[in-house]
Order: structure tokens, then C-alpha cells, then sequence
């Protein structure tokens, strides 16, 4: 028989970084479902977009946690949520006009029965640490990484590209959404990261792999640190969590704009 396997322990932080007003970013952890959205559109607007479609994730929460689920009843909720949060977004900006154009990334991931089930949109990022080897899960929504995949740009013309951070996908109230829902094997061991991209912005995969080598909050930490070193020029959230055998007892909890 099968051994059971739960995020065995999580570490998190949330900071606003050296040249932002306010956290435009929020974090959710619970025992089971892990998740990063970094909010666009000014602070207000920003903060707003995350923190709603954290909300939505968090009340979410409790029925995907259910034992009784299906594995498929689980991931249509969780596609169904994207659509569910768009609409959460589109209702704010037809009550508060100066907030249309607000958006959100939303990267989560969860662990269930065994599998690990990757929701993705936009170009917050999640990374799976097997010993010393680091593997980007989500595939961003942006436009560099269009031209990448056409092969009309290198990985390495990326970084200094003015199109980086434009994205061709995000939770802003419009439809049209094509959200990512990727299930991987959960391998007992395995780390995971899930983090905006005012870490990797700044912090190099190589560096996100050796820190992840120490104790889960020392690791957060020292990517946070890294960042600053940096220069911070964003918002930088980072959550990171190791699959065991032993599962979590804590609340759910949600942290940046959303706390």
C-alpha cells in the first residue's frame, strides 16, 4: 500500500521590497494548498486584485481539502476557480470604475492523493527541488517567453528585454482565460517553490537551488536577503514546502496584502 505524503513543512515571507509604496503581493499556506499572486495596476489596484483572488482560493479551501473528493471533481474546481475569481475582479471594477485594469497572477500548488496539482497564470513562478537539481514547473504568460518558445529569442536575451514583464495572461475581470492545471507525482523529499517575480527578477536559479539546500525558513530568508542585495525592485513573496510523510497541523493562513 501506497504511502500517504503531505507537505511535511512550509516556510513563508512576504516583503514590499526597496522601491514599492505597499505589497502589491499575497500569499496563502494551508496543509494542503500553497499559493502566490502578485497584484498589477497600482498599489490600491494591485493589492485589491491579489488579496481577492486569494480570498477565493482560501474559501476554496475546505471543500478541495475534502477526503471524500474525486481527483477530477478537484481539478474542475480548480479550473472552475480561475473563472470564479475573474468574475470577483470584474465585479469590484463595475462597482469602482478607478480600479478597472487592476490583475493578479495567481501560481498554486497543492498536494492530494499523492499528486501535486500545479495552477498557473501569469509569471509567478513554481520550482521543484530534487536534491541539487531545480526545475521551473509553471511556464510563464509573458511575452518574452512567447518569443522564446517561437525561437525568436534566447533564454539569455530575456533578462534585459523592455518586454519582460509584460504579460499575455492575468486575472483581471476580462475572460479569455486559459489557466495551466499540471498534477505531478509527489516524490517524498521533493521541495517546491512558489514565489513573485520579484525574487527571480533578481535571484538566479543557481541561487535558488543552493539556498534551498538548507532548512526551509532559513532558505525563504536567504532568498529574501538575496533580493534586497539586489536592489528589491519589487515586491518579493516566497513560499517554500518539502514533501514527507508527516502531515501539517496548522490554520490556514493568508499573508501579504491579503493578511
Amino acid at each position: 500500500m501506497a504511502t500517504n505524503l503531505h507537505f511535511s513543512n512550509i516556510a513563508w515571507r512576504s516583503e514590499v521590497g526597496l522601491q514599492r509604496e505597499g505589497n502589491e503581493d499575497s500569499g496563502f499556506v494551508s496543509p494542503n494548498i500553497l499559493a502566490v499572486a502578485d497584484g498589477m495596476g497600482g498599489y490600491i489596484g494591485g493589492e485589491i486584485a491579489s488579496s481577492t483572488v486569494i480570498t477565493k482560493l482560501a474559501e476554496l479551501n475546505p471543500i478541495l481539502s475534502n477526503p471524500e473528493l474525486d481527483n477530477e471533481s478537484r481539478e474542475d474546481l480548480l479550473r472552475s476557480s480561475i473563472t470564479t475569481m475573474d468574475s470577483a475582479i470584474a465585479e469590484i471594477g463595475a462597482q469602482r470604475p478607478e480600479l478597472v485594469g487592476m490583475g493578479t497572477t495567481l501560481t498554486s500548488i497543492s498536494l492530494f492523493n499523492n499528486y501535486v496539482l500545479l495552477l498557473h497564470v501569469g509569471d509567478s513562478r513554481a520550482y521543484r527541488i530534487r536534491g541539487k537539481k531545480i526545475e521551473q514547473i509553471s511556464h510563464d504568460h509573458t511575452v518574452v517567453q512567447e518569443l522564446v518558445d517561437q525561437g525568436r529569442l534566447t533564454l539569455n536575451e530575456i533578462a534585459d528585454h523592455p518586454q519582460r514583464s509584460f504579460l499575455t495572461q492575468a486575472i483581471m475581470g476580462k475572460e479569455n482565460l486559459t489557466p495551466i492545471l499540471v498534477a505531478y507525482p509527489a516524490v517524498k523529499g521533493d521541495k517546491y517553490l512558489v514565489c513573485s517575480d520579484g525574487l527571480t527578477a533578481v535571484v538566479d536559479e543557481g541561487k535558488i537551488v543552493q539556498a534551498l539546500q538548507e532548512d526551509l525558513q532559513s532558505a525563504v530568508n536567504t532568498l529574501v536577503d538575496l533580493t534586497y542585495k539586489n536592489g528589491a525592485p519589487d515586491n518579493v513573496t516566497v513560499i517554500a514546502t518539502e514533501i514527507g510523510e508527516s502531515s501539517l497541523s496548522m490554520a490556514p493562513t493568508s499573508f501579504g496584502a491579503a493578511s
